[in-house]
């Protein structure tokens, strides 16, 4: 392929977000040919309020549209798709998002790095917090496997790559991001976006419909895109359309949303956007080490050990079992500020061997109901793992000092039990 024909089409969905011009001016400061880049946004506003440059500029092609007409974000996705003017390569950004110098090309050395003929490079994007100090710290991150929501649905955790700095190579992924993906163009005619999914399980159907497809999963080896996860103020859809404001509420669009992706997950035809017919659903199962039926997966997957999975017996997951842990620790060891002003506490069990078997962040809403009186704090983890939990940690997290002074501590045998299913009826 002739380099100067490069050209990597930037897909942004925007949603009322006041870091949509700083997320595209870094984009374009950073690139090393930021020339052969084409912008595609469905900049969602307030039409007599927002203004945006770069509007009368052929490399960027927006979609505007008023905040109030929004479908979503994978609807605001599909929109950009149809952008695409046969651009080499496809890259899809949150509207939020700061970049690696030279990001473009190390975007592409690390796809011929993977060897693979139809790679994708998704993660979750390094945190950072926009302002005058903007951190954008080393380390890459992998998205490994944190549990099945009560409708089936696996949704995933950001977790370091281990040892990051001696890689030779992209590591190999279970999981596509929809806040940072880099593909060929040609992602767009193959695979698309589907308009009718929302927001939880985007992510899972556009994993198992890509690598059905024959697209081979990979993690960048470095930080490439750092992304906002805070953001307390700025506007969510799901907070716009709700029942009294919206013609269509949120959780209309989400409930369509989960409905359709527990069919594909069960590998039951869908209307539009379904699985390929390159791979199995039961070959992604396999590579991954879950079971979309039984709601398991294998330790392997949940230490975040790098796919494919080694070959598993027939009976795996019988081996896996419903733990119910209880963290007790008192509460004068936690700094003020964690009940002051708290934003979440992690909370994380381990195994033996010190691997994470289980996280959990409590929101602020939840932690408001803890019991003030008491001078111990109780907390019940439920999930299921194959290996015998070990140790605990809790981090609270405060809106205005940020990470806190973890406390961990030990499990005993009266703090943890497999949970018999006579127990639970």
């Amino acid at each position: 392929m002739n380099e100067a024909n490069q050209r990597i089409f930037v897909s942004i969905a925007a949603y009322r977000d006041p870091q949509l011009v700083p997320t595209m001016e870094d984009c374009i400061a950073k690139a090393r040919y930021p020339e052969r880049l084409r912008f595609g946004i469905c900049w969602q506003h307030d039409p007599k309020e927002d203004t945006l440059p770069f509007r009368n500029d052929d490399c960027f092609r927006i979609i505007a549209v008023d905040w109030r007409e929004s479908k979503g974000a994978c609807w605001a996705r599909s929109e950009v798709m149809k952008l695409w003017r046969g651009e080499e390569w496809f890259l899809q950004v949150d509207s939020h998002c700061r970049f690696a110098w030279d990001w473009d090309a190390k975007l592409l050395d690390e796809m011929g790095q993977t060897e693979s003929t139809k790679p994708i490079l998704s993660t979750y994007a390094s945190p950072f917090t926009p302002g005058g100090d903007e951190v954008l710290a080393d380390g890459p991150l992998q998205m490994a496997f944190q549990g099945f929501t009560e409708d089936g649905i696996p949704h995933m955790k950001p977790l370091a790559i281990a040892d990051w700095q001696n890689l030779t190579r992209p590591p190999r992924a279970r999981f596509l991001s929809a806040g940072f993906l880099f593909a060929q163009g040609t992602f767009v005619e193959e695979i698309g976006y589907d308009p009718e999914l929302y927001f939880l399980g985007e992510e899972a159907a556009m994993t198992v419909r890509a690598f059905t497809s024959g697209y081979d999963l990979f993690h960048p080896q470095e930080t490439i895109v750092w992304h906002d996860y805070g953001r307390p103020a700025a506007p969510k859809h799901w907070g716009d359309h709700v029942e009294d404001k919206a013609r269509r509420p949120w959780h209309e669009l989400d409930s369509r949303s989960k409905e359709k992706v527990r069919r594909l997950l069960a590998g039951q035809p869908v209307e539009k956007y379904g699985l390929g017919s390159t791979r199995s659903l039961e070959e992604y199962e396999a590579y991954a080490g879950l079971s979309f039926k039984l709601r398991k997966a294998q330790d392997y997957t949940v230490r975040g050990e790098e796919p494919p999975n080694p070959e598993a017996a027939a009976d795996w997951a019988g081996q896996i079992f419903p733990w119910m842990v209880r963290i007790t620790f008192d509460r004068a060891a936690l700094p003020a500020a964690a009940l002051d002003d708290p934003e979440f506490w992690y909370v994380g069990v381990k195994d033996e061997s010190r691997a994470e078997i289980y996280r959990q962040d409590i929101p602020q809403s939840q932690l408001a109901t803890l019991p003030s009186g008491e001078s111990k704090i109780v907390l019940v983890c439920e999930f299921e793992s194959g290996t015998i939990p070990a140790a605990w940690t809790v981090w609270p997290v405060s809106r205005s000092l940020g990470w806190l002074n973890k406390i961990e501590g030990t499990l005993g045998d009266e703090d943890y039990a497999i949970v018999l299913e006579d127990d639970t009826k």
